[in-house]
């Protein structure tokens, strides 16, 4: 099974889960499972069936981008982390 790492803001839709155990052949396979395991997730990481601009995918520290995005495929000892993109600041 995959790996995927949950960052802290999304944990409260994984039940405080710091990482999930999936399974799939690819990236899109494995978010799948995520969204059926943890339904509450897929608002936060998908607009419609697409992946929010914000949302960066990284297997094994390698940005997705640079492979073959979600079709990426995957083996039992990959490990996939979520960052979604953080943005604010001040204004002056």
């Amino acid at each position: 099974m995959t790996t995927i790492r949950i960052p802290a803001p999304l944990r409260p839709y994984t039940g405080n889960n710091s990482s999930v155990q999936v399974t799939g052949n690819n990236i899109a396979a494995a978010l799948a499972a995520l969204r059926e395991q943890y339904p509450e997730l897929r608002q936060h990481l998908f607009e419609g069936d697409e992946l929010r601009s914000f949302v960066n995918l990284y297997l094994n520290k390698q940005d997705i981008a640079d492979l073959d995005g979600l079709q990426t495929p995957l083996t039992e000892t990959d490990t996939l982390l979520i960052i979604p993109s953080i943005a604010g600041g001040r204004d002056d």
